[in-house]
């Protein structure tokens, strides 16, 4: 089963560009900018790994990104993600980046979106992995430095499929955002917004509804509210669940209590994905493998995930029909 679901081919649609910083990529970036890390070791840094919530990990996680200084260093780190994609065949990613991570500490918008894009631009040229690439906004910051951030991208939009909304959700309701995500649905751009993770399901109602988002990321906590999971279904609306980032984060106390089954199975379109990777203790095929082992998830739903994540994608209508029919290959 673990082969089965390591060869199948797979789409990723969250997935934290930043989130993918390994430890032994962090001290190599570190030394080569001059950086000193706070950690003796690799094996020290990876024992810093072992935290208790959400903001003990953003906190490392903004830490680990000062070593992010040029265009070299976000080519190599998405270069770095793009390899573990290839060897657990996921064929179309959406990755999302933090600009503000990036230009609240001096480094151009340019630098951060060239290096991404140009690893983004060779995996296609080289392996055919088709991708898109999302802007997130911190939700801890402003709507007016969501709004500077916009303006930032204009002479990048070309690069940019769409925008979310991500960090830390108590406190930053969507409602915060509603002007600047209109404004970016009238750039023409796709939206999606954390929502229902450490937030409640009343989140995921406020980020369809203020927001008027194309995709929820997370909404594992819609489940409190039977109405939602309803119109979730009724609208066929697509979960990015990502079940190791959930239990790390103690959303759920253990893999066994995970709801991404009962939701498949209810008609919820819930996809498979990995948050932040480096951190959480895996990429996609390890999340699909922590399914199986902890909800004896068949072969059947394995396959449903993946669907969801094709259809769901915002590739184009004839990328989706490729990625459906490799799909259907592998089952028969």
């Amino acid at each position: 089963m673990e082969n089965f679901l390591n060869a199948m081919p797979k789409a990723e649609l969250h997935l934290h560009i930043e989130g993918t910083l390994e430890p032994e990529l962090m001290f190599l970036l570190a030394e080569r900018n001059g950086i000193n890390l706070p950690y003796a070791s690799v094996e020290q840094l990876k024992a810093a790994y072992d935290f208790g919530n959400l903001q003990d990990f953003l906190d490392l996680y903004y830490q680990g990104a000062d070593v992010l200084q040029t265009e070299q260093d976000f080519y190599e780190l998405t270069w770095a993600y793009i390899e573990h994609c290839r060897a657990q065949h996921v064929i179309h990613i959406e990755p999302f980046f933090d600009p503000q991570t990036h230009t609240d500490r001096g480094i151009s918008f340019a630098t951060v979106i060239n290096g991404i894009s140009r690893a983004l631009d060779d995996a296609k040229k080289q392996f055919g992995m088709s991708s898109g690439l999302i802007m997130c906004f911190l939700r801890h910051l402003s709507e007016a430095q969501a709004f500077e951030t916009l303006k930032q991208a204009q002479p990048h939009l070309d690069k940019i499929i769409g925008i979310g909304l991500d960090s830390s959700e108590q406190g930053h309701p969507p409602a915060k955002f509603e002007r600047v995500f209109a404004k970016a649905k009238s750039m023409g751009l796709l939206l999606v917004a954390h929502a229902g993770e450490e937030g409640p399901a009343q989140n995921v109602i406020d980020a369809l509804d203020m927001l008027h988002v194309d995709r929820i990321d997370h909404g594992v906590r819609a489940s409190e509210d039977p109405q939602l999971i309803k119109r979730l279904v009724k609208e066929k609306i697509a979960l990015t669940v990502c079940p190791l980032s959930n239990t790390r984060l103690k959303v759920f106390s253990d893999m066994s209590e995970h709801n991404i089954l009962k939701m498949l199975d209810v008609g919820v379109k819930v996809t498979v994905n990995s948050d932040d990777p480096a951190y959480f203790g895996g990429y996609l095929t390890e999340n699909f493998v922590a399914l199986y082992h902890a909800l004896d998830m068949s072969k059947e739903q394995a396959l449903a995930l993946c669907r969801n994540s094709f259809e769901y994608s915002f590739a184009s209508p004839e990328r989706k029909v490729e990625m459906v029919g490799l799909l259907e290959q592998y089952r028969n």
